[in-house]
């Protein structure tokens, strides 16, 4: 590794490593250059595909401190680094992989923990980060309001209590007279 070329591009896929929440390997073999395109289209913007050379890429993943990713550097690789929401970018390799099969699903990392390609697979069929909060914020929202109701409802029912109560003892007062 004593070009300049080649460690430039390990110092930048090192950089890659280090700055995305996941990195997912692919095989790509078989696919156009247009399905290519397609494929970097669907993924969206926080998401970035590269087609990568395996040994340069296994070092850059070494320096990066991923270990784990090392059986997977086989045959023709590309990485999708993702800095934004991973479940949308595994929702988006999950649906191009079904309409072309010859891209597979080899591994990856997210958030530096290795996962496999059946666990990237469960990870695309989660809701989005949004959608996910909307409904924690709608949980949230929901069990003060039910609380409130239910401590304004102590007090009200106390009170109508004590006045049953003193309505009877009054009409037994009432009535002993």
């Amino acid at each position: 590794m004593a070009r300049p070329d080649k460690a430039a591009a390990v110092a930048e896929l090192t950089e890659q490593f280090r700055s995305s929440s996941a990195a997912v390997l692919t095989e790509y073999r078989g696919l156009t250059v247009a399905q290519l395109k397609d494929l970097r289209r669907s993924l969206g913007g926080n998401t970035q595909y590269a087609v990568v050379k395996n040994t340069l890429t296994k070092i850059a993943a070494n320096e990066a401190g991923i270990d784990t990713l090392d059986d997977l550097f086989t045959g023709p690789t590309a990485v999708a680094f993702v800095t934004g929401d991973p479940v949308e970018s595994a929702k988006g390799l999950r649906d191009f992989s079904k309409e072309n099969p010859n891209l597979v699903i080899k591994g990856g990392v997210l958030d530096g923990k290795a996962m496999s390609a059946d666990e990237f697979k469960k990870l695309a069929d989660l809701e989005s980060r949004e959608v996910l909060l909307a409904k924690l914020a709608g949980a949230m929202k929901a069990k003060p309001s039910q609380a409130a109701a239910l401590f304004q409802a102590l007090p009200s029912k106390f009170v109508r209590t004590a006045e049953a109560l003193r309505a009877k003892k009054a009409d037994e007062q009432g009535g002993a007279e």
